[in-house]
């Protein structure tokens, strides 16, 4: 591994600006770095369906030995306030001036990718089929994943199922291989206008609709694999009005389905109850926004890479995580996904920065894991 090279390149890639939805320069810088390391690549267009301007990034590298292969996964997008970066390298990492995040929340993943790669190439390392894929559009509801058109994905470059996502937050050596469903649900209260200070006795009041069943609902955490939140109670009535109505946004989440759907249905109990003390209607939606991603070969895949690790003397964890990612869309696609760490804290924050060692540490890691 060439260490030097590694960081540079990292600074070369925070520097092309590529937040949601306007990834295209850097999925265009992307291409051409796999092209030059001998990639086939195919490039799905789901961009089209939300309003982006990047393709996903099929890339895939013919092996000369024989086995299933291995896909290293990340996600090209960064979140905002991310245009002209100021990396400062200090005691070991690397950090902005403080008026932008740094970009690590990913490309220290590409990054990690891209370097395995060239190592594996110009020392002429025997492995079996390596294959890449870059979604656009990863912090904003996952959308590159989602949007992916596998039928069209030709069958030569479709990934492996067994697939590093290199994307989560903290130290090398922690292995996220576990993360929740998480459903959407939003609910209108309708209730009837009348004049606030004149005849508030004529009106129903959609904000009190909407209290009543909120305060009938179990919200925070709920067990230890379980959380809901509402995060949105909107009514735009004036002061001098009843309101008529009133919309909540919320989420659930949950390693288990049947919990979530569990909890939806006492949540319209909840709505019904409250309509039939103040009256009014209500109207409840729910969407699941992403499946659970749960291991599929009784945790084979991550014991193999955690041996890898502590092989270089990394200490090794094994994690249920709370957060969703790419990997829980692919999941429904049948991968096996282990989701790990480049040294990235403080992520989605002007604070973030990347710990240098713990790049280096993964980025071994990968090269070894792939090395047969």
């Amino acid at each position: 591994m060439n260490k030097e090279r590694l960081i540079d390149n990292f600074i070369e890639m925070i520097k092309i600006h590529s937040p949601s939805k306007k990834e295209k320069e850097f999925a265009e810088y992307m291409v051409k770095v796999l092209k030059e390391l001998g990639a086939e690549i195919y490039l799905d267009n789901g961009f089209k369906n939300y309003g982006g301007n990047s393709p996903t990034v099929f890339a895939k590298i013919k092996g000369n030995v024989e086995g299933e292969g291995v896909t290293l996964a990340a996600h090209m997008d960064v979140i905002e306030p991310n245009l002209n970066v100021n990396p400062i390298i200090e005691n070991g990492i690397i950090k902005t001036d403080g008026t932008t995040t740094l970009g690590g929340d990913d490309k220290g993943g590409v990054a990690c990718i891209v370097e395995a790669l060239r190592t594996i190439k110009e020392n002429n390392i025997s492995h079996e089929d390596i294959y890449v894929l870059l979604t656009p559009c990863e912090e904003s509801g996952l959308q590159g994943a989602k949007n992916i058109d596998w039928t069209l994905v030709p069958e030569e470059i479709k990934p492996a199922k067994n697939m590093l996502v290199i994307d989560n937050a903290g130290r090398a050596g922690i292995i996220a291989h576990t993360a929740p469903s998480k459903y959407d649900f939003e609910i209108t209260f309708k209730g009837r206008k009348a004049h606030a200070g004149i005849e508030p006795e004529k009106g129903i009041n959609a904000v009190s609709i909407a209290a009543a069943a909120i305060s009938r609902m179990n919200i925070g955490r709920i067990d230890l694999l379980t959380t809901s939140n509402i995060g949105v109670i909107n009514s735009d009535s004036p002061t001098n009005v009843v309101p008529d109505n009133c919309f909540v946004k919320g989420e659930i989440r949950s390693h288990s389905e049947e919990k979530i759907l569990e909890i939806i249905k006492n949540y319209e109990e909840a709505c019904k109850e409250a309509v039939s003390q103040v009256g009014g209607e209500y109207e409840f939606k729910y969407v699941c926004d992403f499946p659970t991603l749960k291991p599929k070969d009784d945790l084979k895949f991550a014991k193999e890479f955690a041996e890898v690790y502590e092989s270089l003397g990394i200490s090794t964890e094994l994690k249920v995580i709370g957060g969703g990612s790419d990997s829980n869309i692919f999941a429904k696609e049948g991968y096996n996904s282990i989701i790990i760490g480049v040294g990235m804290y403080n992520v989605h924050t002007v604070d973030e920065y990347l710990e240098i060692e713990e790049l280096y540490k993964t980025t071994e890691a990968v090269i070894k894991y792939i090395s047969k």
